[in-house]
């Protein structure tokens, strides 16, 4: 929809204009609205029906869904052995259903599932900008830090759908197709089908804490520009610069400070004795990065100017 040259989103200006008739029906003798209460502004459960009906958050999701099954028809075209005991986790994806969901975690870690998180959190705020209609919510009004709160939590539990979906559908892919057989490691551990649902479930909460730097850095570039892509290509280049910068063994132990260094190590609880040490700096890592990063989008969006 185009408005005086500007593009809006027909389904925002609608609960924009429906949420002001309701703010502004009555007025009190001080001038205020009567009963305007701003914790009833913007509720979290219509911010979450508006998201899930965006074509963006549909092709993501269904992506998610698509995705195992595009991984079995590659290892049906290809040569793959799902006897195999031995080599590393591409190897290993056909042995068992756990296999198969760590090589979908493995496969997607690196750019997939960072571009996801960046893509909920960075076009939270740009969006509504880009569409001119924030300055009309803000006048609503709906106070500022209620604003972001909300939409950040929005996009928060529609990323942990689909880190959660991917793990799950990928489990009942690979139970049709492999089995419930062992998780095997490259190091040659076998871990009882079981255990490894629960490592499986471990894992999973290790990359969504992980990657909340990444949500934090989204949602800083959101509040800082009017352009979605901006901040979501923003956010998906940090990541892929701190991959790159990790890789250069030259850095020593400075690449101990990059927000990626840890991505990768969920990995170390497929085996029976496992080590924990890379997990916690991981943990600590991500919280300090995702506290500051959200801090700073705090302080900005409080601040800023909104003009469109």
């Amino acid at each position: 929809m185009t408005e005086n040259g500007v593009h809006t989103d027909p389904a925002a200006l609608d609960e924009l204009t429906e949420a002001a008739r309701h703010e502004h029906a009555e007025t009190g003798a001080d001038g205020g609205v009567a009963g305007y209460r701003a914790s009833r502004t913007l509720g979290l459960g219509v911010e979450l029906r508006r998201q899930l009906r965006r074509r963006r958050t549909q092709l993501v999701l269904g992506f998610v869904v698509l995705l195992p099954f595009i991984l079995v028809i590659a290892f049906q075209i290809g040569q793959s052995n799902p006897n195999r005991r031995s080599g590393g986790f591409v190897d290993l994806a056909t042995a068992s259903a756990p296999n198969f969901v760590v090589l979908a975690l493995f496969v997607s870690g690196g750019f997939l599932l960072p571009t996801i998180i960046a893509l909920f959190f960075g076009d939270t705020i740009a969006s509504e900008a880009s569409w001119s209609s924030l300055k009309y919510l803000l006048a609503i009004p709906v106070p500022r830090h209620r604003v972001l709160r909300q939409k950040a939590i929005a996009s928060a539990l529609l990323s942990l759908l689909a880190l959660v979906l991917l793990p799950l559908v990928s489990l009942g892919v690979g139970l049709a197709w492999y089995g419930a057989g062992d998780a095997v490691s490259p190091t040659g551990d076998a871990i009882p089908f079981g255990q490894s649902l629960l490592v499986l479930a471990a894992s999973t909460v290790y990359i969504v804490i992980q990657l909340a730097w990444v949500a934090g850095l989204a949602l800083l570039l959101s509040v800082s520009t009017d352009a979605p892509l901006g901040a979501v290509g923003g956010a998906v280049l940090a990541a892929i610069l701190s991959q790159i910068l990790d890789q250069i063994t030259a850095l020593g132990s400075l690449r101990n400070y990059l927000p990626t260094h840890y991505s990768y190590a969920w990995i170390d609880l497929i085996a029976n004795d496992i080590d924990w040490t890379n997990m916690a700096a991981g943990v600590l890592s991500a919280v300090i990065y995702a506290t500051v990063l959200s801090l700073l989008a705090a302080r900005r969006f409080a601040t800023k100017d909104i003009t469109s």
